[in-house]
């Protein structure tokens, strides 16, 4: 039956693949360093159930289906994965109660048709620059839920944009030791930066073309490589205003994050979901459209809470027990028009 309330979570699974495939031209997992991630995988979804999972860095439908049973989720959820995805290349993936599931789920690759990067420059000082990327390099999964039976359907995009790693150069045709190897961390964060920032804009772009007019109702989600306040952020949300009232609240196409609706609620920003030498970033986020903001005069979802699960970030920072290089945050919403 549809419910009044519903859960979501966003969990990067740190290249869940079945044992002995290799990965990144590179040995897989053993058959224990395996038994351990599907141990974890199952223990969190366990420990912190959700209506609606969003995966990033699955590699094989068969050990999501496994993480399921073991958690003992699979007769009541099921997964959305690519027909056939067996272990060749990572995707975005989900798992989702079955009532709550509305037609099927697509892999968005390509960018828009519309999208262009590029400019002459917009004062006599600025040369041209263009970006000739033209697909997302981890494919984003669309799918719709309707976790009420009096509330319209929710378009849910998972997501998982290009690392802050630097991009490797040393095979490109133009690197030279001597030259570049120096320089290889800048480029490689340049290259990085914009790969992240171009996909996050061609989502923006398909996200303005859904909700511009209308009050279709949007959860993004997943591994956007990047903090609340970052550009890529910037990009992806629209940088709405929060404080503003509940009677002008809810931009048209704006997005929210979730860490922030948190935070009205705590006196302390103890958010994060990513340990970088010793720096601590929340890379992990969910955002909603206006439909579910809580300060919007017209909303149909409220706000009911977040938790994230990041202690073994700090008790396996190496991962040897199988454990996610991230945290895994799980965000409530309430039927509650206002």
């Amino acid at each position: 039956m549809p419910t009044e309330r519903f859960t979501i979570a966003t969990f990067n699974l740190r290249n869940l693949n079945e044992p002995g495939l290799a990965m990144y031209g590179r040995d897989g997992w053993s058959q224990e360093e395996y038994d351990r991630k599907i141990a974890f995988t199952s223990t969190m979804m366990a420990m912190l159930p959700a209506d609606i999972w969003a995966f990033q860095e699955l590699w094989h439908g068969a050990s999501l289906d496994r993480a399921l049973a073991t958690a003992g989720l699979a007769n009541d959820y099921v997964t959305l994965v690519p027909e056939d995805h067996a272990g060749g290349r990572i995707v975005c993936a989900a798992a989702i109660r079955r009532e709550m599931l509305v037609g099927e789920p697509e892999w968005i690759r390509d960018f828009p048709e519309g999208l262009v990067l590029a400019s002459g420059g917009d004062d006599p000082q600025t040369e041209r620059i263009a970006v000739e990327l033209s697909s997302f390099s981890r494919p984003v999964l669309h799918f719709q839920m309707r976790p009420s039976g009096w509330a319209a359907p929710i378009h849910v995009y998972v997501c998982h944009f290009k690392s802050k790693g630097p991009t490797q150069i040393f095979r490109e045709p133009w690197y030279e030791r001597d030259e570049h190897s120096r320089h290889s961390e800048a480029i490689g964060g340049a290259l990085s930066t914009i790969r992240r920032t171009a996909e996050a804009t061609a989502l923006r772009y398909m996200l303005t073309d859904q909700m511009k007019g209308n009050d279709t109702p949007v959860i993004v989600l997943g591994d956007v490589n990047d903090g609340t306040l970052s550009n890529t952020m910037n990009i992806l949300t629209g940088q709405p205003r929060f404080l503003v009232g509940e009677g002008r609240g809810g931009g048209d196409t704006d997005l929210y994050t979730a860490q922030t609706l948190q935070e009205y609620r705590s006196t302390r920003d103890v958010y994060y979901t990513h340990i970088f030498n010793n720096n601590f970033k929340s890379l992990d986020q969910i955002l909603v459209s206006r439909e579910l903001y809580d300060n919007r005069r017209n909303r149909v979802w409220a706000f009911d809470g977040l938790d994230i699960a990041n202690d073994h970030l700090h008790y396996d920072p190496k991962h040897a027990q199988g454990t996610s290089d991230h945290g895994v945050v799980r965000v409530a919403f309430k039927y509650d028009p206002a």
